[in-house]
């Protein structure tokens, strides 16, 4: 085996420079004769280090002024929590749009913060196909404090690809599988959040953008280490954040910038999605059956249809060195994730390997 392609939905495979760099860091950072993971939070060092990647973000992803960007813990689950805690006050509801598992996962759990009015999109038809309800027929709720919907579903591989009108309703995104993947209109959006394991670095670290004005009105329940004003306020460092996770996300936006920034690498993950839908459209022995405008480009699920083949199919796969292509245990069948870091030659990889064993199981 020359050379290994991780497909895994998250934790996910990192750019291999940025690997290579924390690597030549990791004992010797910044000539300090220590790590960075050694370092306090508090240090001058550190905080330039924070504020560089903070300022990479922003320029990445064109974030306004008024925009306070938090780097925080507890992953997206954590999220699921603090959103309702912050934005859903006491007499109001909060529209969860529901296409899969995340983000029915995110609207179970912000029914123990308050009212929920869940609106499920997703539609599945007679011969197996997946679709799902256009935006502009939402029943949305004109009142609600919040519209919150989840772009990029990674366990069913559905994608939203525009974003909703909410009428001035202030939208929430999940965007943990999406963010820096293709170019989005903060502006747009209330307040966006993703786990870092999958476009952005490691587990333990969650990014949040939020608009400045809906700071202030969390409910007075809110551990504070969850309060978004209270983590604005001392500039994600309350308590100690993740640092070593920061430091290795700044090294990815670093990476970005220098290969052309998210509109570059969307391009490239354009052409990376429909390499691998070609190969599945092409063949009878594939299936996806998610219809084609809302399939998703960074989550591609798929189906032998022998499933009596699966377990070879894996094994086999993984003696080629295409590693993590099993399924989510809900839907089961094959997942490639095809987040950022991962290169088109992984993808070219598995089509190969794909048409291969295609051909020695007719």
């Amino acid at each position: 085996m020359s050379e290994v392609f991780n497909f895994c939905a998250g934790p996910a495979m990192l750019p291999t420079p940025v690997m290579a760099k924390a690597q030549k860091e990791f004992i010797d950072w910044s000539n300090t004769g220590c790590s960075v993971m050694e370092l306090s939070h508090r240090s001058a060092i550190y905080i330039e280090m924070a504020a560089q990647a903070e300022a990479d973000l922003r320029d990445l992803m064109a974030i306004p002024e008024n925009y306070k960007v938090l780097f925080c813990h507890g992953g997206g689950r954590g999220q699921f929590s603090a959103v309702p805690l912050n934005l859903l006050p006491e007499g109001k509801s909060a529209d969860y749009i529901v296409d899969g598992s995340w983000s029915k996962a995110a609207a179970a759990e912000a029914k123990n913060f308050g009212n929920v009015n869940v609106i499920s999109i997703r539609e599945e038809h007679g011969d197996g196909e997946v679709s799902l309800t256009p935006s502009d027929k939402w029943p949305l709720n004109s009142d609600a404090a919040y519209v919150h919907y989840c772009p990029n579903e990674t366990v069913d591989g559905i994608e939203i690809n525009e974003i909703p009108d909410t009428h001035g309703v202030p939208l929430v995104a999940d965007m943990s599988s999406t963010i820096l993947s293709h170019e989005v209109d903060v502006t747009k959006f209330g307040l966006i959040y993703a786990g870092a394991q999958k476009n952005i670095g490691p587990s333990g670290l969650t990014i949040v953008i939020v608009r400045e004005d809906l700071l202030g009105n969390a409910q007075k329940a809110t551990p504070c280490i969850m309060n978004y004003k209270t983590t604005a306020d001392n500039d994600s460092m309350y308590n100690t954040p993740p640092t070593y996770a920061w430091y290795l996300a700044g090294l990815v936006f670093q990476w970005l910038k220098e290969i052309g920034g998210v509109k570059a690498i969307a391009k490239l993950n354009q052409a990376k999605a429909e390499l691998l839908y070609n190969a599945i459209d092409s063949s009878d022995f594939y299936q996806n059956n998610i219809e084609s405008q809302y399939r998703s480009k960074m989550n591609i699920t798929f189906w032998l249809k022998d499933e009596s083949l699966n377990k070879q199919f894996l094994t086999q796969a993984e003696e080629h060195g295409l590693m993590a292509l099993k399924g989510h245990r809900s839907v089961g069948g094959m997942r490639a994730s095809l987040y950022n870091a991962m290169p088109i030659e992984g993808v070219q990889a598995l089509v190969n390997f794909m048409q291969k064993f295609e051909k020695g199981n007719r």
